[in-house]
């Protein structure tokens, strides 16, 4: 490992156009899991222009009836769902509003060879919804057990956010990204070199211009902007992280009015790198949001969050990436593997053998049906994860039971 290095992340808010994407798609996962803890969902959302369009295959009591049609209803409690999440994000821009906006739904019925391979039959157990691979990760570098850089990313923003909603800082607007440069020595962070922030904004708080004779932008306005910024800023860094030499990057094109779906359009999943690790750690491609928990995409990547933070809570690793594979149609994954990057107490294959029985005790099992079940998965929880990622949120309960660290014990008995 090396002991002294440049490591970045970013995030981005809530407003920003892929993130409106990924909570709609996740209130469509909640609205269908509150109606049916079976159902089937893979939601799709694009957001652009005054328009909202939704993809995809869903199944569910109380919106789709035995024979694939929709109940009486289902369409217009489909559209007031995403006409609420947008209102809730705080869109009622020209351009992007809660109520003026275009929305067509495409969602149809799921198929019935994915469902034959998925569902549990007979003797035959509940099947991961695809093939593919996923990872977890944890470190000691934060009380979240999360990489640093994105975690100071993330909280910024949400910071922001929260200002913006109370109304201590009327003039930002919903579409925002953050970024955060450490200095690591001996895998901890000692220093914050750059730190940049984009802001969507009220009319006139942007820097000062002139073009064809038309001006815009109010210095005093500017100044109070960055001073705002600033302020968040260290209310989430630790201040012996920030110096002189800390480079601030804040709305740095000058002007950021135009945002959101108006400004660039949005699609469900394509930030999975901020959803997750931020770079620190491998993703295995697949996207979270949109998805129900029968989908391993989504459920076996919190379990191997969850198996992985308890690892380093254990005090077994100081970090810690799992890997496990999974085949379409078929329950037990084809693989695990663990890599304490050298940090471990014990042999990696050690840890990987504790695993398995661990989750065998206590989940039943790394099946698709034992991950959703033993972390109680089968919830409308899932909205709120879809914005300033999907772990590390140790403080919001029941929302994300897999930032749990209750296999400590279990593991460390395993172990020895």
């Amino acid at each position: 490992m090396r002991t002294d290095y440049l490591f970045t992340s970013e995030s981005v808010s809530e407003g920003h156009p892929d993130k409106v994407s990924d909570q709609i798609s996740d209130a469509i996962v909640d609205l269908f899991l509150s109606k049916d803890p079976e159902a089937r969902v893979a939601c799709e959302t694009l957001t652009t222009t005054d328009r909202v369009v939704l993809a995809g295959e869903v199944r569910g009591k109380g919106m789709i009836d035995t024979e694939g049609n929709w109940e009486p209803g289902a369409f217009e409690e489909i559209a007031n769902v995403v006409r609420n999440v947008v209102k809730d994000i705080g869109y009622e821009q020209t351009g992007f509003h809660w109520k003026n906006l275009k929305f067509e739904n495409h969602l149809h019925p799921q198929s019935a060879d994915i469902a034959q391979g998925v569902d549990s039959a007979g003797n035959k157990d509940e099947g991961a919804g695809d093939q593919g691979i996923m990872f977890g990760y944890a470190s000691d570098e934060t009380d979240d057990l999360m990489p640093a850089t994105l975690d100071y990313s993330h909280k910024i923003l949400h910071k922001m956010a929260a200002d913006r909603h109370s109304g201590a800082a009327p003039f930002l607007e919903p579409d925002a990204k953050s970024q955060v440069t450490l200095r690591y020595r001996n895998g901890k962070p000692v220093a914050a070199t750059a730190i940049v922030v984009s802001t969507q904004h009220a009319v006139d708080y942007c820097e000062p211009w002139q073009k064809d004779g038309k001006s815009g932008g109010d210095t005093a306005k500017y100044a109070e902007l960055r001073e705002y910024v600033k302020g968040a800023i260290a209310s989430v860094i630790p201040a012996e992280l920030l110096s002189d030499e800390t480079v601030y990057h804040i709305n740095p094109t000058g002007k950021f009015e135009i945002g959101g779906p108006d400004g660039d359009a949005g699609l469900t999943g394509r930030k999975i790198i901020v959803d997750t690790y931020g770079g620190a750690a491998p993703h295995g491609g697949g996207a979270f949001s949109g998805k129900d928990p029968t989908k391993v995409d989504r459920s076996a990547a919190y379990v191997t969050r969850y198996i992985a933070k308890n690892i380093v809570a254990a005090g077994l690793a100081r970090m810690c990436t799992i890997q496990v594979s999974y085949a379409i149609g078929v329950s037990e994954p084809l693989s695990l593997y663990v890599d304490t990057s050298g940090t471990g107490t014990v042999p990696d294959e050690k840890i990987e053998a504790a695993i398995w029985a661990v989750a065998k005790a206590r989940l039943g099992g790394l099946t698709p049906r034992g991950i959703r079940l033993g972390l109680g998965l089968n919830k409308p929880i899932y909205r709120r994860s879809a914005a300033y990622g999907h772990f590390g949120r140790t403080t919001e309960g029941d929302y994300f039971p897999w930032e749990r660290t209750d296999l400590v014990d279990d593991l460390k008995a395993a172990i020895n």
